[in-house]
């Protein structure tokens, strides 16, 4: 899976593949190539059946395509399923079960590290300690050291690639935050240069929203190709799915519904300089904010869950609230986009009132038609789904280099720079 962006309808450049007799004939073998490394490293595909179907090429170019992808050592073959009805095929993957990434899902006060196999397997999870304002010329050297330990017990020389989300919007071809309305001294900071310089790798850096999206569309069903995750935590945010790809928008800024004004907030400031927006009463700070307002000792939303938990009335109360200011910005955009499904991530999503709050008002709000087959429920990946998004983003961002190392793909490349497992059937 790979985002829709302009870049997508560059022509691919690239050198000859064995059997090309012509510069037409090399850009269109190029171009199966990329095609058929990213099916194969985002799930969609996994054996020459599958690929000949979806690609709409012959079997035999495909077969060609494969096995020069494996002597490039870019595409394994391994183990055997059955095809219905068929004889049994090779297992196409992508890559080494050895490589892997390393990758980390930050917050304010946190980081959740982990490693990343290719597959969206994840090992050696941990939460570490990562002060967001202290700034990227202090904080990222910290993370570093947590990440490099990830490496050298794993090895290093099977390290492919670093991930890295940020809860910001992010210039993914730059690798940098832009214009955060918090964060200070990461606008425009280089942060994946700063980790490929580190780490001797390719890193990507992208916002957490679409990082969890990405990483919760891997273990999802593969009808399930359009779909909005929503991340709760701190602060508010969406990825957007849209048929089967990350949808980022003209500049990036796709799924950005914190900013959305409603009534329940009009006259609160929020941190972007307009007031009423969505984070302003929905938010895990917007809770806290309101909790101590109302008398209550919180620190954080750590603290807003714990109440809850205990069945706090006040602090329930709060919760159902924001979850009803959410689930009504939400019931717009689902009749808009009518996807299969909405998916709740972050911390307050673990809390069954907030929860059930933003399905009432979907189930209210929305068109009959549209919530009929709705899914609505929280992230399979829970906390990892980020950490999972990142990692797997930096996976095949290497294959993508490799690929083009290998055969002199140039703006085709680009494709991959997002790329993303689909849903698993």
């Amino acid at each position: 899976m790979t985002e829709i962006s302009p870049r997508d309808r560059r022509t691919t450049k690239g050198v000859s593949l064995k059997g090309a007799t012509s510069k037409g004939t090399a850009q269109k073998g190029t171009t199966i190539a990329a095609r058929v490394l990213e099916l194969v490293a985002s799930g969609q595909a996994t054996s020459r059946a599958e690929l000949a179907q979806l690609l709409g090429t012959a079997p035999s170019t495909i077969s060609l395509t494969v096995a020069q992808l494996v002597e490039r050592g870019l595409i394994a073959e391994e183990g055997t399923h059955s095809s219905t009805g068929g004889r049994p095929r090779r297992v196409l993957r992508a890559g080494s079960n050895d490589e892997y990434a390393v990758a980390a899902d930050v917050g304010g006060r946190h980081a959740r590290i982990g490693v990343v196999l290719p597959g969206g397997g994840v090992r050696d999870v941990a939460n570490v300690p990562f002060e967001i304002a202290d700034g990227p010329e202090a904080a990222l050297p910290r993370l570093a050291e947590h990440l490099e330990s990830l490496a050298e017990l794993r090895g290093r020389d099977r390290l492919r690639g670093v991930g890295l989300s940020l809860p910001g919007p992010v210039d993914v071809a730059a690798g940098a935050v832009v214009q955060p309305s918090r964060m200070l001294g990461w606008n425009r900071f280089p942060a994946a240069a700063w980790l490929e310089e580190r780490f001797g790798v390719p890193a990507v850096v992208d916002n957490d929203a679409n990082c969890m999206a990405v990483g919760e569309q891997s273990v999802r069903p593969a009808e399930h190709r359009q779909s909005i995750m929503v991340k709760i935590g701190s602060a508010i945010g969406a990825g957007v799915i849209a048929d089967g790809r990350l949808y980022r928008g003209a500049r990036g800024a796709a799924g950005d519904i914190t900013h959305i004004r409603l009534d329940g907030g009009a006259d609160i400031p929020c941190s972007c300089g307009n007031t009423g927006c969505l984070e302003t009463v929905a938010s895990g700070a917007a809770l806290v904010r309101i909790l101590r307002e109302r008398g209550l000792d919180v620190a954080g939303p750590e603290d807003v869950v714990r109440l809850v938990t205990d069945a706090d009335p006040e602090a329930t109360r709060a919760v159902r609230r924001a979850g009803d200011h959410l689930g009504r910005v939400l019931a717009a955009n689902v009749n808009f986009f009518n996807p299969d499904a909405v998916y709740l991530g972050g911390i307050l999503s673990t809390l069954e009132p907030f929860v059930a709050a933003v399905r009432s008002q979907l189930y209210e709000s929305c068109h009959p038609l549209v919530t009929e087959h709705l899914t609505i429920e929280r992230a399979m990946l829970g906390a990892d789904a980020g950490l999972v998004g990142a990692g797997l983003f930096a996976l095949q961002h290497a294959l993508a280099r490799a690929l083009g190392d290998a055969g002199g793909i140039g703006a085709g490349t680009d494709r991959f720079r997002t790329a993303a497992p689909p849903g698993r059937g």
